[in-house]
């Protein structure tokens, strides 16, 4: 029998907390996630360094790819079955481009991209085509399956309505990280309608749609996930832990490039650090190895780098004020000053970090690309786009919200036992007895 046809004798389930069962009953699918490179996404966690602050966040980038993988399975074979504008043949790409949409992620994600400068959808699309155990099953599919597939998730295709499913306004991934989180961190922001949201979406063109009788469960979702960016995505503590990795991972950068001695060396992070990474030294990477490093550079001779460990490890995180940048540069300019002068570098304990620069956003209609508009299937077969219709959805829409905060070290800072004038001064400029949450 053809491969892409092939069924399991008999169906494999994976029981989840948020889609009750994940069920696999194609061949395909079944030897994917059997893959080295799929089951590396069980030691990637979905939300970085978000367990510091929700200590229930530990869940993994695999069972989320099998919930995005489930929530298309369920759209494919049962809400477009036999609906006018869906190919069944384009089954089997959509349930592979869902599965494997985050294939390419790194350890702790954004952090780990903001310092090197990378795009894990750069390695999904690697992986999904070079030489490794994915390919070698999509290739088993078609000689030109692998492509397909790479060009769904790079959002490239030209097959627009199944790179809707995958990467839209409201898409398989976001409905099931949105449910996933919010289960896993313990808060009711991200719940919505799911079973309702699925009921009425329907394939038109190139993309869902969602009939207008639905419009209430699309509100609901877009302010579940408004909520969930602010509550939980741009929460200042996981900001602060986020900022101490990333300056762990700047700084054992500088030691290298400056020739430091390690008593641990990186050996891990060396193509990467000689900026060389090839395919098969990204996939070693993953948040066991560098969480270990982590570990045992707290005893490097280096005081910055193990000082920075060591409050990664045991959650001596940076304490943060608001602070707008633009109209406080001055401010800022005299703190880096008075830093240097109570010898703490400021290159790695003063950071203005702004939420607008990490990659979430909440629905805002209208732009090109990825935001293409959520479109409502009127009653006369018309389309019209959700913010015209929907009250609560145009009073967020288009509406950019920023938010920009100064971390630091407040034990360094109220330790006067050297340099207790300038710390003095360090703790005026930030306000500090001004605020009483720090």
């Amino acid at each position: 029998m053809e491969y892409a046809k092939l069924k399991l004798s008999e169906e494999k389930v994976f029981k989840d907390p948020v889609h009750r069962y994940v069920h696999v009953r194609d061949q395909v699918i079944w030897d994917l996630i059997g893959t080295k490179e799929f089951q590396r996404l069980r030691r990637i966690r979905q939300l970085g360094t978000t367990f510091l602050t929700f200590h229930g966040a530990e869940h993994s980038r695999f069972s989320h790819s099998l919930g995005v993988y489930e929530i298309v399975r369920r759209i494919t074979d049962d809400v477009f079955k036999n609906r006018p504008n869906w190919n069944g043949k384009d089954r089997l790409l959509s349930l592979c481009a869902a599965l494997l949409h985050d294939l390419g992620h790194g350890p702790f994600s954004h952090s780990f991209e903001k310092v090197f400068g990378m795009d894990h959808e750069e390695f999904t699309k690697q992986i999904i085509l070079g030489k490794t155990e994915v390919n070698e099953v999509l290739r088993r599919v078609g000689r030109n399956f692998p492509k397909k597939v790479a060009e769904v998730i790079a959002k490239t295709s030209e097959n627009k309505l199944v790179v809707s499913l995958i990467s839209s306004q409201l898409d398989a991934d976001r409905m099931d990280y949105l449910l996933r989180d919010a289960y896993y961190t313990g808060v009711s922001y991200g719940h919505f309608d799911i079973e309702r949201l699925l009921r009425v979406m329907r394939p038109h063109e190139d993309q869902a749609v969602f009939k207008y009788s639905g419009m209430h469960a699309v509100e609901d979702y877009i302010m579940s996930r408004y909520q969930m960016y602010w509550q939980v995505y741009f929460h200042p503590v996981t900001r602060s832990a986020e900022v101490i990795l990333t300056k762990i991972l700047q700084r054992a950068k500088a030691l290298y490039d400056a020739s430091y001695d390690f008593k641990h060396e990186p050996r891990h992070f060396r193509s990467l650090f000689e900026d060389h990474l090839s395919l098969e030294d990204y996939l070693k990477m993953d948040e066991h190895v560098m969480l270990y490093y982590i570990e045992v550079w707290q005893e490097e001779d280096d005081s910055i780098l193990r000082d920075l460990c060591s409050r990664f490890v045991n959650r001596n995180l940076f304490k943060y004020v608001e602070f707008d940048p633009a109209k406080e540069f001055k401010v800022h300019s005299r703190l880096e000053k008075l830093f240097q002068e109570a010898g703490i570098d400021p290159n790695y304990y003063l950071v203005i970090d702004s939420s607008s620069d990490l990659p979430y956003d909440f629905y805002r209609p209208g732009e090109e690309g990825e935001r293409l508009p959520i479109n409502l299937l009127m009653r006369n077969g018309d389309l019209k786009e959700l913010s015209r219709e929907s009250d609560i959805v145009d009073a967020i829409s288009g509406k950019r919200r920023t938010d920009h905060k100064l971390y630091f070290p407040l034990d360094l800072i109220k330790d006067e036992t050297e340099y207790g004038e300038k710390k003095r001064e360090i703790a005026a400029l930030l306000k500090l007895s001004q605020n009483p949450e720090i």
